[in-house]
Parts: structure tokens; sequence; C-alpha cells
């Protein structure tokens, strides 16, 4: 066993399992491979994409000793950054829309985070963070970063988003299922993760799906915000998108807990759920993977597991 330098060096090399408790529980034809990315750091996938944009922008001096850091978050990048700025000596500031669940803020202000909560913009519920919800958070963060002096992180933006999911997520995914992988899911955010994972999977004949909320009021946190020009996917290749249910997002949740012992979240049950549509669908018979996007502990406040 190696010792890391710091925890900073974690952020990845998560481990792939294979949901066979699941298949046989649902007579799915097809195999279903689970990316414990809940598993890092920051009990989330969003480590990945928030050590590529703060040490890139380091490393090319956009992000100066010491500098404030300000980011839009649902809670997982911020928790990101919230460890990889403190661990790099950077202050940072979390923008968040009060529609979040409280575990998230909780978490990155035990992290030395600065958080800021965004009002809901009128008719949006707690707990549903919808588009309108979102561009709230984005004009707060603009002011606040012109404020400050600060680097903004912009995970809609930066490449070093989907680099991180291209260079890390995708080729692990590869390397651990021996090639095995014939189809990739997951649910749309900031589009990091799909767009990266497909940049690698995509030209060995992997087949990717971005994931979508059926409804503007849905319960899966980090994503789902009706934004149709996402930059990361506007090249990404695509074979086509699923739609899923926040119902069934949180039925596949439960369904991770209690068969296979993955406590993972809403976006996590949101790809189970979209991965069994495809194995029951156009993607028959082959091998889907999936990222456990973050962890079920930050749900704990919602209604995922009343």
């Amino acid at each position: 066993m190696t010792v890391l330098p710091s925890v900073i060096e974690a952020m990845g090399e998560t481990p792939l399992v294979e949901l066979s408790r699941i298949r046989d529980a649902l007579n799915l034809d097809g195999c279903i491979l689970a990316k414990l990315d809940y598993l890092m750091p920051g009990f989330s996938k969003k480590d990945r994409a928030a050590r590529a944009i703060i040490e890139g922008a380091r490393a090319t001096g956009e992000l100066a000793p010491g500098q404030t850091v300000v980011e839009l978050t649902s809670g997982n990048m911020g928790t990101g950054l919230a460890i990889v700025c403190g661990v790099l000596g950077h202050p940072f500031v979390a923008v968040m829309s009060e529609g979040n669940s409280e575990e998230r803020a909780r978490m990155m202000r035990a992290l030395g985070a600065e958080v800021i909560l965004v009002p809901q913009a009128n008719g949006s519920r707690k707990g549903e963070v919808s588009g309108a919800d979102l561009a709230l958070v984005e004009a707060a963060a603009q002011d606040i970063t012109a404020e400050r002096g600060a680097y903004r992180a912009d995970q809609f933006e930066r490449a070093g988003n989907p680099m991180a999911h291209e260079m890390g997520t995708g080729p692990e995914i590869w390397a651990q299922s021996d090639g095995a992988v014939t189809a990739f899911c997951d649910f749309v955010g900031s589009g990091g993760t799909l767009a990266g994972v497909a940049a690698y999977l995509g030209p060995k004949g992997v087949r990717c799906y971005g994931i979508d909320p059926d409804k503007p009021g849905h319960p899966i946190q980090g994503g789902g915000y009706s934004m149709p020009d996402l930059t990361h996917l506007k090249n990404a290749n695509l074979a086509g998108t699923v739609t899923v249910s926040g119902r069934d997002a949180a039925e596949a949740a439960r369904l991770l807990a209690r068969t296979e012992g993955i406590f993972a979240g809403y976006s996590a049950g949101a790809n189970l759920a979209g991965a069994i549509q495809l194995l029951g669908g156009v993607e028959q018979g082959g091998t889907i993977a999936i990222v456990m996007c973050d962890s079920g502990l930050k749900y704990l406040s919602t209604d995922l597991w009343d």
C-alpha cells in the first residue's frame, strides 16, 4: 500500500461492482456495473472535476496562490472544491440554492467553506431545484466572484470537468470491466461526466446515453435543469436519451441500498432506473456501466429514505 501525500490523491480509482442481485431480482437480460464514486473523500463523483479544475488553474497561473475560489453548486461539486481548496490553501465560497438538501451545506461548512444560500424562485418547491432557481444562483455567483476578485471554478464551462472523466472515469471503467462494457448512461447535470466518458468509451464502440427527468418538477438534485445547450454536451457522441421519473429514481436508490448494500442518492437511482430501461429495450443482453454519483447520507433530510 502506498501512503498518499494528501486526500486529493484519493480522488479516483473507485471500485466497479456488478449488480448481480438486482439483475436476478428483476430478471434482467444483461449486466449492470456500478462505479462507486460515492466512496471518494467528498462522497461524490464531483471530486474528480473539482481536482482537475483547480489543479489545472494552478498549473496555468489562472488561479494564484491563496486566491479565493467561487462556484455554483448543488452541493457535490462544492464539497469536492471545499476539500481541494482546503488542502491547497484557497478560501472557497459555495453558492447554492435553498432548494438543495441541508446536509450538503452543513458538510461544506464543516470542510471550511463559506456557504451562501440563494432563495428559490417564486413557485419553486423545497427539494426541487429548477432552471429558474439555478439562474438565480448563477447570478449570485457571478456577483460574488467579481466582488472578491475570485477564480470561478465554473463546472458548466471549464474543460477540466469532462477531462477528469475522459482521463479517469472512462479508462477506469474500461480497464476494470476488461473491455466488456457495451453501454454507459448518466443523469445529466453539468454534462461533464457523460461527455468525458463518451469521449473515451465512444471510440471503443460503447454507446452512451443521457438520462433526463420526465418533468421539470422533480426531486433528483444536481441535474435535470432543462438546460438544452450545455457546453460539455455540444459535440458529445451520444446514442440517445432515457427519461426517468423522480419516483423511479427513488425506488431504484432504495433497491440499491436494500439489495446491493450500496447507499447512494437520487441521481444514482436515476442511473440505475435508466440502465434497467435500456436492458429492457435497445441494450438488451448488454453490459451497462453507471456511476453511483453521491452518498445517500446527503439525503437523510429528504423523503428519499422515509
